[in-house]
């Protein structure tokens, strides 16, 4: 097998190969830490890309991922994207003639707020949004702000707009240098409703969106994976073979993503059902999209952990100071699976547990 081909990250051993997407992979890691470059290809796929609940959640979560498994930085230039796209076509607009690469900002963070008000020109923002990624490289996103009822809503804003300043952000981080995130101001600038106030966060596709990072960081953990067993091969090939110990991580890794890997699969197959069937709950047990979401990244963000400790243990320092691929795949990741919020989220979904929402 060919190791400098990419290769897509498949769910299950009866998923098809896509020659397209092996070619799209192609163009993708030759454009690794161009991000102009990854913000064209984005744009471009963009135009025909599945969105999650409209039945094929699975080959989304796939594409995800094997972008992923290629360059953690351009999953995070791709999944913002797409999940703009299907936000809006959620609310029910026509995305088949949006234009541009698109982001979405709805963290909030002390000492900023973003507030939309009504007025004779229409609804305009005003106030300050953090953790803008890629801000001064987009044309438009969907941003979070704080309504005049009292509620949060989304808006569709034209980043272009005058009024829009881009803080350059202090980003001292070794992981995802090239997606830096910093505050944006907004003054007196015009947005589009998309959807109504709170829709944002109750609707399903919040919750599905969510589990799309997830693939995201299972993607990166897939590709330290293949680092690890190529170097394995490649070692075995120079007479050096795996001793028990390495070969024990390679196949603790093995079950721990094939687990993850099958997990999602049967989640995306459930999004499709349900949405299908046109209710907000998943269809077995009564279980909310968003408990599901909280089991999908909490279960990823575990797995994740386990195998960056379980190859970098057993590779050494050596590839983390020398292989600069391999240095930032697994620094672009650690930082990466750090949005989730580990106990803080388990413990929301020990509410939903004591309400019933359990498949137990």
């Amino acid at each position: 097998m060919d190791r400098t081909v990419p290769r897509p990250v498949r769910f299950g051993p009866d998923t098809a190969a896509d020659a397209g997407l092996a070619a799209l992979l192609g163009d993708i890691a030759s454009a690794v830490g161009d991000v102009p470059a990854l913000l064209g290809i984005a744009r471009a796929a963009g135009t025909d890309a599945p969105q999650p609940g409209q039945g094929s959640t699975a080959g989304l979560w796939e594409f995800l991922a094997s972008v992923a498994a290629v360059d953690v930085a351009a999953a995070r230039i791709f999944e913002p994207h797409f999940d703009a796209l299907a936000i809006l076509a959620q609310s029910g607009k026509d995305t088949g003639h949006v234009a541009g690469v698109w982001g979405v900002f709805a963290a909030e963070g002390p000492g900023t707020r973003l507030e939309a008000k009504a007025g004779d020109a229409g609804i305009l923002l005003d106030g300050s949004k953090p953790w803008c990624s890629l801000a001064p490289l987009l044309d438009r996103a969907v941003i979070t702000a704080h309504a005049e009822g009292g509620g949060r809503a989304a808006f569709a804003v034209d980043l272009r707009h005058p009024g829009v300043t881009c803080e350059e952000p202090a980003w001292v981080a070794r992981g995802l240098r090239e997606i830096p995130s910093g505050t944006v101001h907004f003054r007196q600038v015009p947005a589009e409703p998309v959807g109504g106030e709170n829709w944002y966060f109750s609707r399903p596709g919040f919750a599905w969106g969510g589990m799309g990072v997830a693939a995201c960081w299972l993607g990166g953990a897939v590709g330290a994976a293949r680092d690890y067993k190529d170097s394995l091969a490649a070692g075995a090939e120079a007479g050096r073979d795996p001793d028990q110990i390495a070969l024990a991580a390679l196949g603790e890794t093995d079950r721990i993503l094939t687990a993850a890997l099958r997990y999602l699969a049967r989640v995306a197959a459930l999004i499709d059902g349900e949405a299908g069937a046109g209710a907000g709950d998943m269809p077995d047990a009564g279980r909310s999209a968003w408990s599901e979401a909280l089991r999908v990244r909490g279960t990823v963000a575990a797995a994740v952990e386990r195998v960056l400790s379980l190859v970098t243990r057993n590779r050494g320092p050596a590839p983390l100071a020398f292989d600069e691929p391999y240095a930032k795949r697994m620094a672009d990741l650690a930082l990466y699976v750090r949005q989730h919020h580990g106990m803080r989220d388990d413990a929301q979904l020990g509410k939903l547990t004591l309400k019933e929402e359990y498949p137990w």
